[in-house]
């Protein structure tokens, strides 16, 4: 099996990504995932969505797509040969000019919003920058009264619908937050 980052948007499929998806017989991703790499894909190509992901029983020549890079919160996890992709991650610090070196990730999509919390308080502590991959039912409200106390005070980009023609980065004090108007969206929070 192999997992395929396709991009956190159209157009952004890279070279080797391209080239694993036109030798390919089976592909399996979602939705989303299968719109980003459609036009890359072989006519004669199996296209199989996956609504969930809990149990994966793929055959061995399975092209498995994820969104974004694979490595970021994505299926990387799963074994197999990892092919890349163009993460929001990268998008956010390109158009807020932001070395990946400052960078702390937190992750809480779908899964640990405490835990995700916790880690972005400790890591702008450290004196890192975060960029928080969160999802719609996670308490950014929280999170603000959390991170209202740090001194000096700090800015929160809202990222939203990176790559996307609707594209949207907004950067506040977090005192200040801005509406979040999307569900496909990631927060870099810190001193930038």
């Amino acid at each position: 099996m192999k997992v395929v980052g396709v991009g956190c948007a159209p157009g952004l499929l890279t070279d080797e990504a391209r080239r694993v998806l036109a030798g390919a017989r089976r592909v399996y991703g979602s939705r989303r995932a299968i719109g980003i790499a459609r036009e890359a894909l072989p006519r004669s190509c199996e296209v199989h969505e996956i609504r969930d992901y809990s149990s994966l029983d793929l055959p061995d020549d399975a092209i498995l797509l994820s969104t974004g890079d694979p490595m970021l919160a994505g299926l990387g996890y799963l074994s197999g040969e990892v092919i890349p992709g163009i993460s929001s991650l990268q998008i956010a610090a390109a158009r807020l000019h932001l070395p990946l070196s400052r960078i702390a990730v937190v992750v809480a999509h779908g899964r640990g919003h405490e835990k995700g919390m916790q880690e972005t308080v400790e890591e702008i502590r450290r004196g890192k920058i975060v960029f928080l991959l969160a999802d719609p039912k996670f308490d950014c409200a929280e999170l603000w009264g959390r991170l209202s106390g740090i001194s000096p005070p700090l800015q929160v980009a809202l990222c939203e619908n990176l790559g996307y023609p609707d594209e949207r980065i907004v950067t506040v004090p977090v005192a200040n937050p801005p509406a979040i108007t999307s569900d496909l969206y990631s927060l870099v929070i810190g001193h930038f």
